[in-house]
């Protein structure tokens, strides 16, 4: 018995060696086929990468040139947000209810005029806005004197709107300075509340993209209204003249009905007569005068 599972054993050992030392078969052309492709995706990998690379600078580019209109000369500053804020007006309003860069009866001219009946009159908005004070705040967050000549150039802005662009019995009661960018204008809201007293007491609003988009909505809301209401005034005018008309009408039309029944108890009377005349004439002719 010991000597079957010996011999047991020696055959399991002897098949494990021989797996061991057997040597595995591989496929050079598979491998070659495996390389191939995997050749072709890395290619594939290096011209995305390349591509993106590509964009990357491109974006930087413009990030770039963004920065260098925020940052640069107070005219290429006042040029974007001039864009900015046509492209909103022009794509909420109606063409009738907007003009850029019209000169008004003072002799300035205002980035934009929002047509309006009077009262309230046309609402001015200002495109322009202090940046180099900001851009000074945003560099020295802890420099009290920095904070200080911010807000005071935000009230001379603020002033100079309300001084040169509310002009009484010609202009509306209040006046808009629009800020190109949300993040300094939630800046401004936030840190400095006293700022925007101060523009609602001077009635000057200051608004945002989002805020201005909003505004300018209620405002074409408003004037759809004024429309329909001046139409629906015309058409009541038209209504009363027409009712008008038909009244004078219908007296005319009595008027020629008592014509016709006059004329009509006329003709009876004329038939009555004829009714008499007739017989006697009847009788007249039956009469026998005799012939010599």
């Amino acid at each position: 018995m010991t000597t079957y599972i010996f011999l047991l054993l020696f055959v399991i050992i002897l098949l494990l060696v021989i797996l061991i030392m057997r040597k595995p078969t591989v496929d050079v052309s598979a491998l070659r086929e495996d390389n191939a492709r995997l050749r072709e995706r890395l290619s594939e990998r290096l011209g995305a990468l390349s591509q993106n690379a590509i964009e990357l600078k491109n974006i930087s580019g413009d990030i770039a040139n963004f920065k260098n209109i925020l940052m640069g000369n107070k005219q290429a500053r006042g040029t974007f947000g001039e864009r900015q804020l046509e492209d909103l007006v022009a794509d909420i309003m109606p063409p009738e209810s907007y003009s850029f860069q019209t000169v008004l009866e003072t002799g300035v001219r205002p980035d934009c005029i929002i047509r309006l009946p009077y009262p309230p009159g046309d609402m001015i908005i200002d495109s322009k806005f202090p940046l180099e004070s900001y851009n000074r705040l945003c560099s020295n967050t802890d420099d009290g004197m920095a904070r200080k000549q911010f807000e005071l150039d935000v009230r001379k802005h603020i002033d100079a709107i309300a001084d040169k662009y509310i002009i009484p019995g010609k202009t509306a009661e209040s006046a808009m300075m629009f800020i190109a960018s949300e993040s300094i204008f939630e800046t401004l809201h936030r840190e400095f509340p006293s700022a925007i007293e101060y523009a609602a007491r001077r009635k000057v609003f200051i608004v945002s993209p989002s805020t201005l988009w909003a505004t300018l909505n209620t405002i074409r809301a408003v004037l759809s209204d004024i429309k329909i209401k001046r139409v629906a005034g015309q058409i009541k005018k038209e209504l009363d003249l027409l009712l008008a008309d038909l009244s004078r009408l219908n007296e005319r039309a009595i008027k020629v009905q008592q014509h016709f029944s006059q004329a009509s108890a006329d003709i009876e009377m004329l038939q009555t007569s004829v009714g008499k005349i007739t017989p006697r004439a009847e009788k007249l002719r039956e009469m026998d005068f005799g012939e010599e």
